[in-house]
């Protein structure tokens, strides 16, 4: 059992994070390289790449028991939403001497606290010898190559369904308050008199200047990231499962594809939630500028209406879209 009190300036200070790099980290976790039928087809890949690309750090790092995940190789987000560039960035700058204690903290473990410690592997080792600085470069440079052959392509449904969960904490935090929100993430996690508890084979009891919270649609239980470097300052991180997930849209018909043609079907029946040329091109491996064109063409048809958010332009179907494709 984890347990972090939390005092009521620390509370107001935690926050809810969306983060590209801890989706991927989450996939060197235990969870992410065993089978899981229920896992999003994108996971299933990132899985599959980690096994086949040339990755040597992060293979070495993968966990496929219990153990302890560098944190370098998912740095503390500089604010609510950041970029994989961003992130990547934070893992290239990380401190020398910080990525050598957190191999160190690999090594030695924390018995104390039920954390066994592990031999380094051959490969982590040697790149230890060129300096921590050499380390985090390395690391950096694998993370990029794993999210662009994983992870980019589906990154824009997989936020749109984080930041839809973000969307409904802040909705329980304003009717129900601190204690009913952390108590609403997941059966593991339970606030109570100031303290958060999460379940955990590991023993951590500590005093927390605040709480970062980070969805996921990657993790299939609640983890806890706390600072393995003694004399360590930074907050602890609460990971957990998104459990609505929003379903994938079923393929169009042969009726409707025949009436519509089958790229214009599938954009329609992906359209039962806002999305954008950008993310609708991403999912379905076309052109930016060939979604547009079809999105066009809908729209005309009185299909699909759309409707600026921000800098974006959000395209949904109509009542009479959703009846063309026999869904609500």
């Amino acid at each position: 059992m984890i347990e972090l009190t939390v005092d009521a300036a620390g509370l107001a200070r935690s926050r809810f994070v969306v983060s590209p790099l801890h989706e991927v980290a989450a996939t060197l976790l235990p969870w992410g390289l065993r089978r899981d039928p229920e896992a999003d087809p994108w996971v299933t890949r990132a899985r599959r790449v980690l096994r086949r690309a040339r990755l040597p750090l992060l293979s070495e790092l993968a966990l496929d028991g219990g153990g302890y995940l560098p944190d370098f190789l998912s740095p503390h987000p500089s604010g609510p939403s950041p970029t994989v560039e961003e992130e990547l960035d934070r893992v290239r700058a990380t401190p020398p001497g910080r990525v050598l204690d957190e191999l160190e903290a690999l090594r030695n473990g924390r018995p104390r606290n039920g954390l066994a410690g592990a031999e380094l592997p051959p490969g982590v080792r040697r790149a230890m010898t060129r300096g921590g600085g050499h380390v985090a470069r390395q690391a950096a440079e694998e993370l990029r190559r794993y999210w662009e052959l994983a992870f980019a392509p589906h990154w824009p449904d997989a936020k749109a369904a984080l930041d839809a969960e973000v969307d409904r904490c802040a909705g329980v935090l304003a009717r129900q308050g601190a204690a009913g929100l952390f108590n609403s993430l997941h059966p593991g996690i339970r606030w109570a008199g100031g303290t958060l508890r999460v379940d955990s084979r590991f023993t951590v009891a500590i005093p927390v200047p605040l709480v970062i919270v980070l969805p996921s649609l990657v993790a299939t239980e609640p983890a806890v990231v706390v600072d393995p470097v003694p004399g360590g300052r930074r907050p602890p991180m609460v990971a957990y499962p998104v459990r609505d997930r929003p379903a994938a849209p079923a393929p169009p018909s042969a009726e409707l594809a025949g009436l519509l043609g089958p790229t214009r079907a599938g954009l329609l029946g992906a359209l039962a939630r806002p999305a954008s040329t950008t993310q609708l091109a991403a999912r379905h491996f076309l052109s930016a500028a060939t979604v547009s064109y079809h999105l066009g063409v809908l729209h005309r048809a009185g299909l699909v209406t759309r409707a600026r958010s921000g800098r974006t332009v959000l395209y949904r179907r109509t009542p009479a879209g959703s009846r063309l494709t026999g869904r609500n």
